[in-house]
């Protein structure tokens, strides 16, 4: 991680509500340079947010070695309200899609960043909301990447207004975010489940089927540690990949967790490099990215 005298922070007043971020750009930044927006977990009651994302990934590294910029927005009371209405910031009532919609536009008007082609990349709450902005913003993001976090269920009948790439990373031993789906742990008033997702498969077959990928299993590479599917030939361009880390847990790959936890992080790839690997030749503009 750089140091902090390197980023920019700021607030924006959306929906009543004064919110934050910090932004870092790369060094000697022109304009029209891509915006990666990174989106941490559920942190409720622990008054941490974007900070995580920036200690726990490479985003920063991977920004200075490939030019772009990257922000770190903060969570409304440590969470995001992904539309699965579990969150505390779901049950409030909280846009998160107008902020984050609001923190591209700034970018794009004090920085210069490309306002149609953003990337959105998220960690479990935030891979929820990365598919959200993904269905509900779909002409300012090009690409999602979602760790941890298959499609919200209340999202499957949506049709968005462009085809968005997506890169999709799940661990098959995943005991919060199971890879088969499920429902959240976060219960209702009276017990009952609620918030429920879908698995990495079906996952990907929304995506697919959203930006009109050619029928057929894609293709496949097996590693050691993990099976990558990439589909590509959807509508201008895009493409949808699906990674399975056997053995993976809730967890970021290619990270150092803080602290104890159970769940095996797999180093075999770094997830913010990969990333962009992936995102970087798919920054496609919305208007050629149209259903």
């Amino acid at each position: 991680m750089a140091s902090d005298l390197d980023l920019v922070t700021g607030e924006l007043n959306v929906g009543g509500l004064t919110r934050s971020f910090a932004l870092r750009l790369p060094p000697r930044a022109p304009g029209g340079i891509p915006l990666v927006l990174v989106l941490h977990g559920n942190q409720s009651g622990t008054g941490l947010g974007g900070s995580t994302m920036r200690e726990l990934t490479t985003f920063d590294q991977q920004a200075d070695a490939h030019g772009f910029a990257v922000a770190y927005p903060d969570g409304h009371g440590g969470c995001w309200a992904d539309g699965r209405g579990v969150t505390t910031a779901d049950e409030a009532d909280v846009d998160d899609v107008a902020f984050l919609r609001a923190l591209i536009d700034w970018s794009a008007g004090r920085h210069g960043t490309v306002p149609d082609r953003a990337v959105v990349a998220g960690l479990s709450n935030g891979a929820f909301m990365a598919h959200r902005m993904g269905v509900d913003a779909s002409d300012q993001v090009a690409v999602l990447a979602a760790v941890a976090g298959g499609l919200p269920a209340s999202l499957l009948g949506a049709s968005p207004e462009c085809a968005v790439s997506a890169m999709l990373i799940h661990g098959t031993a995943d005991s919060m975010s199971p890879l088969e789906g499920g429902f959240s742990r976060h219960r209702g008033p009276s017990g009952e489940l609620r918030g429920r997702t879908v698995s990495l498969a079906e996952t990907a077959d929304f995506w697919r089927t959203i930006d009109r990928c050619p029928d057929g299993p894609g293709q496949t590479v097996t590693t050691e540690e993990s099976t990558r599917t990439l589909t590509a030939g959807g509508t201008g361009g895009t493409q949808v990949a699906a990674w399975t880390v056997r053995g993976g847990g809730h967890a970021w790959p290619g990270s150092t967790p803080p602290g104890e936890r159970p769940e095996y992080t797999t180093r075999e790839f770094d997830a913010a490099r990969q990333i962009w690997r992936f995102a970087e030749p798919l920054l496609i503009p919305a208007a050629v990215r149209r259903r």
